[in-house]
């Protein structure tokens, strides 16, 4: 009795150390739901993202810049009234966030947008899901050469499998990623779009934070 109760309390103090105790947001979309996880390693955009969503800052935005086979954008506060000519992609909440950079851009990974800056520092409310491709070995080498970066066989086998946008990778924060909902994005990417890359029938989105969320 005393050696089957030591297994019992062995055994859940093993599943409590196992938590998940990550954060999850859902991107609520005509299109469905989107679940992503978001990174520990990347604490200033995780809080970043948190803090905004409860603020409902992302409440009726637009993805404003789609494009299939490369990404979905949105966060762009200057969307959520604009008119059907407007140009979107150059709002912010007033600051920016200084750069987290380590994790690759695999499908659908989620990163934040910046404008070109030295410190590759990262718009303070602007995101984009990754779309993209599956990579061949002769890309990724090519991308190697071009950044001067190394992929471990764990990434470039990812890379092969699920695709993505490695010509990304060291210049922009990937700060999450998709855990469901990876239909949605696929089904974003592929409306139509207009000029600067919006899609003709707005895409809006709503942010909330999970709580108690288990895969």
């Amino acid at each position: 009795m005393k050696n089957l109760l030591f297994v019992l309390v062995f055994f859940s103090l093993l599943v409590s150390c196992q938590q998940d105790t990550s954060t999850y947001a859902k991107i609520e979309t005509s299109y469905g739901d989107i679940v992503v996880r978001l990174y520990d390693s990347t604490p200033l955009h995780r809080d970043n993202f948190i803090k905004l969503a409860n603020d409902g800052f992302y409440d009726g935005l637009l993805f404003h810049r789609v494009i299939n086979n490369f990404m979905i954008q949105g966060g762009d506060p200057n969307s959520k009234d604009a008119t059907a000519d407007q140009f979107l992609g150059g709002g912010g909440p007033g600051y920016t966030i200084e750069a987290e950079i380590g994790a690759i851009h695999l499908k659908g990974a989620l990163a934040a947008a910046r404008t070109q800056n030295p410190e590759k520092r990262s718009s303070g409310s602007q995101f984009y899901i990754v779309h993209g491709t599956q990579q061949t070995e002769e890309m990724l080498r090519s991308v190697e050469q071009m950044k001067g970066i190394r992929y471990t066989d764990e990434q470039r086998a990812l890379y092969m499998e699920k695709g993505g946008t490695p010509n990304l990778d060291m210049d922009y924060t990937v700060f999450g990623e998709v855990v469901s909902g990876i239909e949605v994005v696929d089904r974003i990417a592929q409306v139509q779009t207009g000029p600067n890359d919006r899609p003709v029938e707005d895409v809006r989105m709503a942010v909330r934070i999970l709580d108690n969320y288990r895969r």
